[in-house]
This record gives structure tokens, sequence and C-alpha cells, in this order.
């Protein structure tokens, strides 16, 4: 039994570099790592989904769902951190947006983010009860897990370049040891390619 953190797959805001909003759905690339995703998850018993319910992570949950037949629950509790009055705004005009004194207008600080993501987490222990659990999230999401919630490998540390449908693995007790770390291996698989439809 295994927990998987993932990150969604890549939105045009994502190449282009733009805080997004909720809305923005998967480009062409995301849906085929989203399958490639799905393909890679097929066999390793992934019984229950959450999903953050933007619509960026739900399409890659729906890939994961349709490829291992798990049941998918959405989540608000996963939603990447709330920029508030910077979305819409590229990375360069902003600067950096993981700066611990970033306090967006009208949206969370990272206090707030924190605590979002804290009281998600403490509810992931119920759903592995029936079998392995697959947490598809954000980018922010995954950072604040591993900073403040995972047992990274050594040398290695928590950072915010968690890359569009990375897989973190880790084992299903605490202290939540991370066995794999932002893993994309999945995209670059010939066994997994895509097929030409490119749905999901």
């Amino acid at each position: 039994m295994t927990l998987y953190i993932i990150r969604h797959g890549e939105t045009a805001g994502n190449a282009e570099r733009i805080v997004q909003f909720p809305e923005v759905e998967l480009n062409q690339c995301g849906l085929h790592q989203a399958q490639r995703l799905g393909r890679r998850l097929a066999e390793r018993g992934v019984k229950h989904i959450i999903s953050s319910d933007y619509r960026r992570a739900q399409m890659t949950a729906e890939a994961i769902q349709q490829a291992s037949g798990a049941q998918l629950q959405l989540s608000p509790d996963w939603r990447e951190r709330h920029f508030g009055d910077l979305r819409g705004q590229k990375h360069s005009d902003i600067g950096d947006l993981y700066h611990p004194d970033l306090d967006p207008p009208n949206g969370e600080s990272w206090t707030v983010f924190h605590t979002r993501i804290d009281c998600a987490w403490s509810e992931v222990q119920k759903h592995l009860a029936t079998g392995s659990l697959a947490i598809v999230t954000h980018g922010l999401v995954c950072y604040s897990l591993a900073l403040r919630h995972l047992q990274l490998p050594p040398q290695a540390r928590a950072h915010a370049d968690f890359r569009n449908t990375s897989v973190t693995e880790v084992e299903p007790i605490p202290p939540w040891r991370v066995v794999v770390l932002n893993c994309t291996a999945h995209l670059d698989d010939p066994a997994l390619a895509p097929t030409d439809s490119g749905g999901v």
C-alpha cells in the first residue's frame, strides 16, 4: 500500500509562467502527460483518488480514474494557494512567488495556506484503510507537504519545483517516509505513450 502525491498536468499558464485561475484546463501536452500518468498507476492498486476541484487537477485525476477504476473524490481543501489579485499576472512581473513574506492582496498568506493544507493532511490516513491512495493537487501544495509533513530522502530538501504530473511515493504510515520524490519517469517511457486521441 502506498500514498501517491501528484501534481497536475501542464496548462497553457504553466507553459507561459502565469499565475492561474481555477478554471484553467490542461493543454494538449498536459493531456498526454495525464494519460501517461494513468498508465503508470494503472496496476498500482490505487483504490481512492482525492483531487483538488480546480479543473486542471480534476482532469489529471480523471485520467488516473479511467486507468485504475479508483473512486474519485473532489475536494476544495487541496486547491493551489490562492494568489488573489496576482492571478493572471506573469511570474516575472511579480518576482519570487515563494518568498516567505509574499502576502497576495485578497489571497492567502503562507500561514493561512499552510494551515489549510495541514487540515487536509489530517484527513488522509482514514482514506488509506482500503488501499493505495492518490492525491492530485498543485505545486505549492506538494511543497507544503514536503516542507511540513513528509520525511524526505537523505540530502533532499523541500523545494517548490514539483514538475507537471510528478509522482511522489510515500509510505502510508508516520513518519511518512518518501520513497520516490518528484518523479516524471512516465513521461519518457515509450511503453506509456499516449494514444492518438490524447483524451482523458
